[in-house]
């Protein structure tokens, strides 16, 4: 096994990405897990968590050759990592070989090569002043007809890419990305997993993908808004992905924490987990999504239909959306099946819809459990963005039964959906009665939980 950390007793150098990082080899063995998961299914084949391959029948993400990730990965592509540089340095050193990749404590993406914390201000373009920003593109002054442009819109732009160029990571086919133990933790990173096969990621905490320049555009809406980038984890063009057992959130730092320009909440966040561009044969098991806005996109745009249509197929199941407001998932294009996932939305202010209904979309949403709050209300939970049929069966509302596509076309028929995905779903294993979802899935979802 090779192992990056501080502790290893043979060192050696290695050039990623155009940096040197330290790296550390160390021959013992890879410590192995003694189980697979939690809850009614575990979803996986395999003696220990890290060498787990995705169950067959266990969704889309087991269609086909299914995912394996790095499960055949010999003792020279199994890596420890314990800093934010010695993780995309595996990931280099991985290069589509069959690897496992443990994360082991905190990876601060905004971090030096010994892991020790930078700010936003080091990645900034000299020149670049977020007050002048401000006074430049202040409505009063620029209005909002054209999209900003100039000097300072210029120099927020160099600084984002600097960022991005630290903060992104780039996971190659064939590996498994696995916490360690009960708190490994990814902070304000951005994991890439584009156009390549056979990825798994377990057991880990995405928390705080935030961008440090965030762009205003005057243009967006009625009265402008400001647009960041980054998603804790995208997979884009992949083919046989598994996320299960992973925990993402906001964290440190809410949206709620966050101030307000021209009127407009400073938006810092992106999406949690996006499947764009082609992305096919996915399931998402066992994770809980927290305290986020635009939660998951599966479909980026509508006018993707070249590289979307007939894939973004993907499964969701077992999973715990707590106090998300949107996106939970937005569809286009995809067969998507989302069974035994549990919705919790405690405030309506908090909370705008669950399903997005979108461009050419085949949802089926079934046996699902929600648990909202007063005023929140069962009709919102769908949202209609395009016409396409939705297929919704055997939901249940704090404790009940509700017919979700009937009460949502009641009380919004302006929004009136079609019934009828026009598939069945197949790839399924252990299916939960609603009523007993929140039980299980509180109990055994997100990081932290695998034996």
């Amino acid at each position: 096994m090779r192992t990056f950390g501080r502790h290893a007793r043979l060192t050696a150098t290695a050039v990623v990405c155009g940096t040197t990082l330290a790296l550390a080899t160390l021959a013992a063995p890879a410590q192995a897990g003694t189980g697979a998961g939690s809850g009614a299914s575990t979803g996986t084949t395999g003696r220990s968590a890290e060498r787990a391959a995705l169950a067959p029948g266990d969704g889309w993400g087991s269609a086909g050759t299914g995912t394996t990730g790095g499960r055949a990965a010999d003792a020279g592509h199994v890596f420890t990592v314990t800093t934010w540089a010695e993780f995309r340095a595996a990931l280099a050193k991985a290069a589509g070989a069959p690897s496992i990749i443990r994360v082991k404590g905190t990876l601060d993406a905004l971090s030096d090569e010994q892991g020790t914390p930078r700010t936003c201000a080091d990645y900034a373009a000299p020149g670049y002043s977020f007050a002048q920003y401000l006074a430049d593109y202040d409505p009063a002054v620029w209005g909002y007809e054209n999209p900003v442009s100039g000097e300072q819109e210029d120099l927020r732009a160099a600084s984002a890419k600097q960022q991005a160029a630290q903060i992104m990571a780039y996971v190659p086919a064939n590996t498994t990305v696995v916490g360690v133990g009960r708190d490994a933790r990814i902070l304000g990173g951005s994991l890439q997993v584009r156009n390549v096969d056979n990825v798994i990621v377990r057991n880990l905490t995405f928390e705080d993908a935030y961008d440090c320049f965030p762009q205003w555009d005057p243009t967006d809406g009625d009265v402008g808004e400001w647009n960041s980038e980054y998603d804790n984890l995208v997979v884009y063009g992949t083919t046989h992905v598994w996320v299960d057992h992973n925990t993402f959130t906001d964290g440190r730092r809410p949206d709620s924490a966050q101030p307000r320009y021209f009127g407009r909440l400073y938006q810092q966040h992106d999406g949690l987990l996006d499947l764009v561009r082609g992305a096919d044969l996915v399931t998402v098991s066992w994770n809980v999504f927290a305290d986020h806005d635009k939660t998951m996109l599966i479909g980026n745009s509508d006018s993707a239909a070249a590289d979307d249509r007939g894939k973004l197929k993907a499964t969701l199941h077992h999973n715990q959306f707590r106090n998300v407001k949107e996106r939970a998932p937005r569809v286009r294009f995809g067969q998507v099946d989302t069974y035994n996932n549990h919705y919790v939305a405690e405030r309506p202010e908090n909370f705008g819809y669950s399903f997005g209904i979108g461009i050419e979309s085949q949802l089926v949403a079934e046996k699902n459990a929600f648990t909202l709050g007063a005023g929140v209300r069962p009709a919102t939970i769908l949202k209609k963005w395009k016409d396409a049929p939705v297929t919704t069966a055997d939901n249940y509302v704090n404790g009940r039964p509700v017919d979700l596509l009937a009460v949502h076309n009641a009380e919004i028929p302006e929004e009136t959906l079609r019934p009828d995905a026009g598939w069945t779903p197949t790839l399924r294993t252990a299916v939960d009665p609603p009523r007993a979802v929140p039980r299980v899935v509180d109990a055994g979802a997100g990081a932290g939980k695998l034996r």
